[in-house]
């Protein structure tokens, strides 16, 4: 391919991705955008009653929008975008788990959301929950983790992966580039999502448009990697929230971190097994009232291996709470 064919497809993909991100721009976001300080996050609420589900993402993710129906057919949950993602602007503080439950809070008073919460953490959102369950304990009833984080390990990672992690913030910051230049968007329309993914295609299109929706945006993997570069300061600050009494936790375990591929070859997947395997006693100790649920056909992605797994999880939490109240 010669220079000039090189320069002419540059510029047809960012053409393509400016007119694309217009055209998406004008679409009202599916909620409400709630101003927390000078900049706003987005938020949408569906379904009805007490206690209210909030879900936090993993990093990156935007995962949430593939349950929300499911999920609404048992109470109120509200789905938010944390800032940088989705339709929430970008903030100008640091992506810590701190600053995050900060917003969080802001987010859900200006709303009008009230409490009390079944919160539900998956992956590094499980740092968020627990550090909003400890800030703001009077407002929390129960938890949900998706295979979850503990910072102790996470604090010790053996130096393979903490150069895979290296690796995917310089992936995540070589993205802000390519989904600037729109090639992001341009692998999404091939459906490269679905082929890295195979379990997304279980999912309606309308619920895949918001979760594609954000990958395609720069700001998206400038947050990524931002949330991954300080997630040994999201850690440290987590310490705290160690301890929760008989608050129920429900905490699901995924069978292994990657399932093997072609794209995960030279992954340590046996690192990362060993470092979750160590994780998941120190989470099981956070509470007296807590139970784990096994995924066992799931990799650390639940929401896209086994979503059901976690309705059924989010179900048995309001069960609980329920026959607690009897």
């Amino acid at each position: 391919m010669t220079i000039s064919v090189r320069f002419w497809l540059l510029i047809a993909t960012t053409v393509y991705q400016i007119v694309a991100c217009q055209i998406e721009d004008r679409k009202s976001p599916p909620g409400q955008m709630v101003d927390v300080g000078g900049y706003r996050l987005h938020l949408y609420t569906m379904g009805e009653g007490s206690p209210t589900i909030v879900i936090d993402h993993s990093l990156g993710g935007v995962e949430g929008y593939l349950l929300m129906t499911d999920i609404a057919k048992l109470a109120r949950v509200c789905i938010y975008d944390r800032a940088g993602y989705g339709w929430s602007d970008r903030s100008p503080h640091p992506r810590t788990s701190e600053q995050i439950v900060t917003e969080l809070d802001a987010l859900l008073t200006q709303a009008g959301i009230e409490p009390p919460y079944i919160l539900v953490g998956n992956s590094f959102g499980s740092y968020n929950v627990r550090l909003y369950a400890h800030r703001f304990p009077e407002k929390v009833v129960g938890i949900v983790l998706t295979d979850g984080l503990h910072e102790t390990s996470m604090l010790k990672m053996p130096m393979r992966l903490q150069a895979l992690k290296m690796f995917f913030v310089s992936g995540f910051v070589m993205s802000v580039l390519g989904s600037s230049l729109g090639f992001i968007r341009l692998l999404k329309t091939m459906g490269i999502f679905e082929l890295l993914k195979p379990g997304l295609r279980h999912f309606p299109p309308e619920r895949l448009d918001a979760v594609k929706r954000s990958f395609c945006r720069p700001k998206h993997w400038l947050t990524m990697a931002g949330e991954l570069f300080n997630i040994d300061r999201s850690a440290s600050q987590v310490r705290s929230a160690d301890g929760f009494g008989n608050l129920p936790i429900i905490s699901i375990k995924a069978k292994t971190f990657f399932h093997p591929s072609l794209g995960t070859i030279a992954f340590p997947i046996g690192a990362a097994n060993r470092l979750r395997d160590e994780m998941h006693p120190e989470l099981m100790r956070l509470s007296s009232e807590q139970i784990q649920i096994p995924a066992d056909r799931s990799s650390h992605f639940v929401w896209i291996d086994e979503p059901d797994l976690i309705v059924k999880a989010i179900e048995m939490m309001l069960e609980k709470l329920n026959s607690s109240r009897l």
